[in-house]
């Protein structure tokens, strides 16, 4: 009979291991040896639930090789995640390391047992992690490119996706760990350590300013002009803070007997002149057709702005909510919040100023600056990515919110090419200048929008702009804009 070339030899079973009390030599000497692709194929069967098919214990390169190329097939494909040039955040790759010492430390205290079983615990374990992390990852990539099915950049069914393989690591993980380990009691232990020792992972790989990825704004920026840069001197300081009294000074005493309004606009990224650009239309818009002239602080970021805008930081955003609240009648007058800039997943908004280190904004930050200053009837717009995520931390009843995007999907048109965003320029740069309504500027806003998304090819799914309008606002919003209207 013709001999099946394609079979394996069988593997030596493992030998009976001598004595603790017998010299290490001897021990490592006396353990079988699998191949590397043998270990990866022995892992992978581990995470559908199938014993290994083998009783050796890795070697130290190989161990060494079994727990890098995981980490290293991790980083190279979630450079996908950026369109454009991008460079690697060492930093965030080297706080990954916390992962794998603790994922070690685990299975030391679980197997107590020699270092050739702790060995093969984590070999196997690692590899058994890999068919969920390809999963996390191509769900990321096609949700960053748009490649998604339509019922996918739902929310609900994008997280059911990533929790049945957060379970199913867990699950996997576990199932070895019984079979390897000798008390089971100590699996018990291992289990939920492990699933707080992963969820934990989870969170920092979904941090924007923590992504193994950024995208190297540098290296677009050399094709173009050379761009101003902010130089950091004592003077600028000293103009600041002279530019800061000036501008609190300038606002305008109320008008008594009518609902007067008040703006503050906040563009904290400097690297793109968009936002410049729009928090600017949008503060002339504010004064021009809500009656607020003189009563509008513009606070922004921009190297050429250095010495006529005070700057945009979350400090300066609370001193002039504050100030604000202490030339306006905090209950019966109005203030609107308009906040441009890019927006991050976990609804931050992203700042830049450098040479300056700028804190991002988040939500709960901008809510405690309104109740800490006591102003009740609030306007509050945001334009950036995922700023869905700001209606629930800014909602009241007497708060009107409106987004340029749900939570889950970005907005368009905050490219460095942009003159507006598509937000801004429809709702305030065209609609507002028809009605002062917001509410009518943004449902007639939201469908351009959409249209214009779809002609300029946005690959991600519509942006789904957002508004929640309070009961108690809606009088005082409706009044005011009979009265500029010509009404008495």
């Amino acid at each position: 009979m013709q001999e099946d070339l394609n079979t394996s030899p069988p593997e030596p079973q493992m030998p009976e291991l001598p004595d603790a009390g017998s010299a290490p030599s001897q021990v490592t000497a006396a353990l079988p040896r699998a191949s590397l692709w043998r270990w990866i194929k022995e892992g992978l069967r581990t995470a559908f639930l199938q014993a290994p098919r083998t009783e050796a214990a890795p070697g130290p390169m190989q161990l060494l090789l079994l727990l890098l190329l995981p980490q290293l097939l991790w980083v190279g494909l979630t450079r996908f995640l950026v369109t454009g040039p991008a460079q690697l955040n060492a930093t965030a790759a080297l706080n990954s390391l916390w992962f794998w010492g603790l994922l070690a430390w685990l299975g030391w205290t679980t197997l107590r047992g020699p270092q050739h079983r702790l060995a093969r615990w984590l070999v196997l374990a690692t590899w058994a992690t890999v068919p969920a992390t390809l999963l996390f990852v191509g769900l990321s990539i096609g949700y960053a490119h748009g490649w998604l099915p339509e019922f996918l950049e739902d929310a609900t069914y994008f997280w059911s996706l990533y929790g049945l393989g957060y379970v199913w690591m867990l699950f996997a993980i576990g199932w070895l760990s019984a079979r390897e380990a000798v008390a089971r009691w100590r699996v018990a232990l291992l289990v939920p350590a492990l699933a707080g020792m992963l969820a934990l992972g989870f969170w920092q790989a979904m941090n924007m300013q923590d992504r193994l990825w950024q995208a190297d704004y540098a290296a677009t920026a050399a094709a173009e002009p050379e761009r101003p840069r902010l130089k950091l001197t004592q003077e600028v300081f000293e103009q600041q803070q002279a530019l800061w009294e000036r501008t609190l000074a300038g606002i305008a005493a109320r008008e008594p007997g009518r609902t007067n309004v008040y703006g503050l606009v906040f563009a904290p990224y400097a690297a793109e002149d968009v936002f410049l650009r729009e928090s600017t239309m949008v503060a002339k818009v504010i004064q021009e057709r809500f009656g607020a002239k003189d009563r509008v602080l513009h606070l922004a970021n921009h190297p050429t702005t250095a010495a006529t805008l005070p700057w945009a930081t979350p400090l300066n955003l609370q001193r002039a909510v504050a100030a604000l609240a202490g030339r306006m009648d905090r209950e019966n007058d109005l203030l609107v919040v308009y906040l441009t800039s890019h927006g991050a997943r976990d609804h931050q908004l992203a700042a830049t100023n450098g040479p300056l280190s700028v804190p991002w904004l988040t939500p709960a930050e901008l809510r405690k600056a309104l109740d800490d200053a006591g102003i009740r009837h609030r306007v509050v717009a945001i334009s950036a990515c995922y700023s869905g995520g700001w209606i629930e931390p800014m909602a009241t009843e007497h708060t009107l919110v409106m987004t340029a995007a749900d939570a889950t999907h970005t907005s368009y048109g905050c490219g460095r090419l942009s003159e507006l965003t598509f937000f801004g320029r429809a709702v305030f740069d065209e609609e507002l200048r028809k009605t002062r309504s917001l509410e009518a500027a943004f449902a007639a806003a939201v469908p351009v929008i959409k249209q214009r998304e779809i002609d300029a090819g946005k690959e991600d799914g519509f942006s789904n702009p957002q508004i929640r309008v309070g009961e108690k606002i809606r009088p005082v919003l409706a009044e005011l804009a009979r009265r500029l209207d010509g009404g008495k």
